[in-house]
């Protein structure tokens, strides 16, 4: 499963939520400002913006919202079923 970091306010983070919603691809949102230890892992990881989208700790795709749009549908099952996997 997803786990979509987002923001309250955020249009590419509800633009996120609609896309997969869209394509039955299950997610969990954490919201960063409700949540003080994943605004830190957002951070740890290099991020200065959400939606980030990671799959058991690992990006799932570079630039959140944007980046996601740009891929086919296959290979965002693709690469959720590979970092699933490992």
């Amino acid at each position: 499963m997803i786990t979509l970091y987002t923001k309250d306010h955020c249009p590419f983070c509800s633009q996120a939520k609609a896309l997969l919603e869209q394509n039955d691809i299950p997610y969990e949102e954490v919201n960063i400002i409700k949540d003080p230890t994943a605004k830190q892992f957002v951070i740890g990881e290099g991020h200065r913006t959400v939606p980030q989208l990671y799959v058991k700790g690992k990006l799932l795709v570079e630039g959140g919202y944007q980046g996601l749009s740009k891929l086919p549908l296959e290979t965002v099952k693709q690469r959720i079923e590979e970092l699933n996997a490992n």
